[in-house]
């Protein structure tokens, strides 16, 4: 039987030390609702250490990404302030352990959302505005192969989100055929199209809103959610700039240094 007091103590100071502190453990039993347990659990923790929970993630959801983790069904998790921030601040890549990041959409939700299996319309006219982000992770996982329990724990491995200046109506977004690209020094690493995020990202937002709201929470005006990436994680393993930039909806980049 497993001791979600000492996992989620683990997983706590994993995300500030970037070490794991368990000498023999394991995830690999656990249920989802376990894992999700798990998460909660260090959710509060982090709230009581003074942040602040601002919005939702909802991870694998590409065919990239869950090749990459060898997972097969998407994950949420949360956003917390202060880790939140807009561009223009350079980032110490050594602050993370494995730094690597993926191209996001930011949706700023304009209103509560609680029910089951919304409009696309329904969908747009809740969002407030769409900005491109950069989604940073720590990624590593502490135990081998990658699983989806510990993935839950970690909360997606989410370590970071960058907000880049521009904001959209999300009317004037497709949601489907958008190409997310990335730039490394300039030169083109990886580019996939919005449909890859589960059909689209107005997929993974309706996914989100069902989860949360069957388990009584919904989601509420002023979230942001990340509703995932079309291609797969990207490790910044050397002092470099990065750039994301999604059709139809701008930029933004940020310099990792070390």
């Amino acid at each position: 039987m497993f001791d979600s007091t000492v996992l989620a103590d683990a997983f706590f100071h994993a995300f500030y030390s970037n070490t794991w502190r368990l000498d023999d453990s394991s995830v690999d039993g656990l249920s989802v609702l376990e894992s999700y347990q798990i998460q909660n659990l260090v959710c509060e923790k982090r709230i009581q250490l003074g942040e602040r929970v601002v919005g939702y993630k909802v991870g694998c959801t590409s065919h990239a990404i869950r090749s990459q983790f060898g997972i097969s069904e998407p994950i949420s998790g949360r956003l917390f302030a202060p880790h939140v921030q807009g561009e223009g601040m350079p980032i110490d890549r050594r602050a993370y352990a494995n730094c690597a990041i993926e191209p996001e959409m930011v949706f700023t939700m304009g209103c509560d959302l609680f029910g089951s299996d919304f409009s696309d319309q329904e969908l747009i006219e809740a969002i407030g505005h769409v900005s491109p982000g950069i989604e940073l992770h720590n990624y590593r996982f502490w135990h081998q192969p990658p699983s989806l329990q510990e993935l839950i724990c970690s909360g997606g491995i989410h370590a970071g989100l960058i907000v880049g200046n521009r904001k959209m109506s999300a009317d004037a977004l497709n949601f489907k055929h958008e190409a997310f690209s990335v730039y490394q020094d300039k030169k083109l690493i990886t580019s996939a199209p919005a449909s890859e995020i589960m059909g689209g990202p107005l997929e993974s937002l309706r996914w989100l809103v069902n989860s949360l709201s069957s388990s009584g929470e919904g989601l509420k005006s002023g979230s942001m959610v990340i509703p995932g990436s079309p291609t797969e994680l990207i490790a910044i393993n050397h002092d470099s700039e990065i750039q994301v930039v999604i059709e139809n909806l701008g930029q933004v980049s940020a310099i990792f240094h070390s």
